[in-house]
């Protein structure tokens, strides 16, 4: 008795070790994930309008049609990012993810408390190469930190009814994400 319950003990064990590793190894093994699906159609530090998902297809699964979207797949390599995005008149959400899928920052419009978000996405060592000067550190301009030189952005606004869809893909459209010019370039 003790022989079969030590024996379905190790099982289990052993089943909750490979699952584990399973869970931890799959986003960086996995061939179709976010980025890879966007890499046609999205170019490196643009902003990029997804089109609407219908029932039969869409270019990101489970997209809802209540939102407008877009994306930027950044590259960090040759400066910071300046990333302006409107805000619609019902919701906006920008969340920022890695290469391999990881969420590590989201800002909302109602969290920004403006019309206009707007931030600046650069890795920790662009970070720290910032000048100390006093225009630079202005407590209202909003740093976020990619722990990737490489990810995607993905902008998302509400259309509470379809009549509306419009106006949330012109919001969208305005959208900028580009290289700035005048950041200190990365050393190597």
């Amino acid at each position: 008795m003790i022989r079969l319950l030590l024996l379905l003990l190790g099982g289990a064990l052993l089943g909750g070790i490979v699952h584990l590793a399973t869970v931890i190894i799959m986003p960086r093994t996995a061939t179709q994930d976010a980025y890879a699906r966007l890499t046609p159609i999205a170019p490196v530090n643009t902003v990029t309008a997804l089109p609407a998902p219908g029932p039969d297809a869409a270019t990101m699964p489970f997209m809802d049609p209540a939102f407008a979207s877009a994306v930027c797949r950044y590259d960090l390599s040759q400066g910071s990012l300046k990333l302006t995005v409107p805000v619609s008149f019902a919701y906006t959400s920008i969340s920022f993810y890695t290469r391999f899928d990881v969420a590590y920052y989201a800002i909302n419009d109602r969290a920004a408390g403006r019309r206009v978000i707007e931030l600046e996405l650069m890795t920790p060592e662009q970070h720290n190469n910032l000048p100390e000067d006093e225009d630079i550190t202005a407590a209202d301009r909003l740093i976020v930190e990619s722990p990737t030189p490489t990810g995607l952005i993905a902008i998302r606004a509400l259309a509470p009814e379809p009549g509306l869809l419009p106006m949330a893909q012109s919001a969208i459209a305005a959208a900028k994400c580009a290289i700035q010019q005048d950041a200190p370039k990365p050393s190597r």
